[in-house]
């Protein structure tokens, strides 16, 4: 136990100086294992250094913690006779902590763990009561534990990482054969280098979930008015109210000016259906409200003329209304009030005739009735 077991001490402690990493998301797949590299053994063991390889199987149970089984065999040569048998071999259980940063794809590690080891060797029995050594060599078995401490680097590259390592393994050894009685643990340092292969599919990435965030007055509706409390002036509004966009209370009348005729026409115009789709998404959202058909025409023509066309210009709305989701039981009518109820004048001052305020009365309007 030599110079070799300072170098070790210093290794450890400088991985041990590197920085802790933040938890992460981690691939928990098991692993199989693999490394060879150099055992360079201890000196009174009076052995050569070796070629080792080992093979393990593992697990990483969080970010920064993994365990694993691994067995390992060396086969050094003898320093006093090459040709006699010594090889070693055995299994351990080591647990590694992974100094892992969540954007690095490399990281220091250190291990720890424990295990068995077993010896076999040949050997030169030495003279006995005056009788010379020689004839075949006697051979030697043994088992005994041992603990390893490590230090290494991981090098992530998905499926696959490679990993360097540098290492002690401490043998308590009480009989090996070529060495005297009085040793009884001997301490072998081992370089290696390695790759891990992860079993089976890629792991899902984790998906956190949307935070949820608190509902504010544009989600809420207290009064149940249809208007959200951020925009709503007037929230102790009351059930079979109308309400205007402000969330107060309005007097509704449902404006369809635009709904005009052409002269001496009951036909509605392209113009006159949007206007009307307007109109019906009103009733819709106040499901409650009343409403009369009543239809009007402008001053030309006999009054029992211009009833009629009245007439036919408010079905004309009714008819329209109906088919397009309103239920007849809140329409009243149709009706028409023929030349009776202008909203223009039909003629100018000075008697002539007045086209355009004849064509805004030849209309259809929706008078509420609730």
């Amino acid at each position: 136990m030599n110079k070799k077991l300072l170098c070790t001490a210093l290794l450890l402690g400088g991985m041990g100086l590197a920085h802790a990493a933040s938890a992460q998301e981690f691939d928990d797949r098991w692993y199989v294992s693999g490394s060879t590299g150099v055992n360079f053994q201890d000196n009174d063991r009076n052995t050569e250094d070796a070629p080792f390889g080992t093979i393990g199987f593992g697990k990483f149970l969080n970010p920064n913690f993994s365990l694993e089984a691994e067995l390992n065999y060396q086969n050094p040569q003898k320093n006093i006779n090459p040709n006699l048998w010594w090889s070693q071999y055995g299994v351990s259980l080591d647990a590694r902590y992974h100094f892992r940063n969540a954007d690095s794809k490399w990281w220091p590690y250190l291990r720890g763990g424990l295990g068995f080891q077993r010896h076999e060797e040949e050997f030169v029995r030495a003279p006995i009561f005056g009788t010379p050594a020689g004839g075949f060599p006697a051979q030697h078995e043994d088992n005994n534990l041992a603990v390893n401490l490590g230090a290494g680097l991981q090098f992530d590259f998905g499926r696959v990482n490679m990993r360097t390592e540098v290492g002690t393994r401490m043998d308590f050894d009480e009989v090996q054969a070529t060495v005297p009685g009085n040793q009884n643990q001997f301490m072998d340092i081992l370089a290696s280098v390695g790759l891990t292969v992860a079993l089976g599919p890629e792991p899902m990435a984790a998906v956190a979930p949307a935070p949820v965030a608190a509902p504010g007055c544009a989600d809420m509706d207290g009064d149940g008015d249809g208007v959200n409390d951020c925009n709503d002036k007037c929230p102790d509004s009351q059930a079979g109210q109308t309400i205007g966009p402000d969330g107060c209370p309005v007097p509704v009348s449902i404006d369809l000016k635009g709904v005009n005729f052409d002269f001496d026409k009951s036909t509605l115009r392209p113009d006159a259906v949007a206007i009307l789709n307007e109109a019906i998404e009103i009733l819709k959202r106040y499901p409650d409200l009343r409403v009369e058909v009543a239809g009007h025409t402008d001053s030309k023509g006999t009054d029992q003329y211009n009833q009629a066309l009245s007439e036919r210009r408010a079905t004309a709305v009714y008819d329209f209304m109906t088919s397009n989701g309103i239920d007849a039981g809140r329409l009243m009518g149709p009706t028409g009030y023929g030349e009776s109820r202008p909203i223009a004048p039909n003629t100018n001052a000075d008697g002539s005739d007045n086209p355009e305020g004849r064509a805004q009365n030849r209309r259809t309007e929706l008078n509420v009735q609730n």
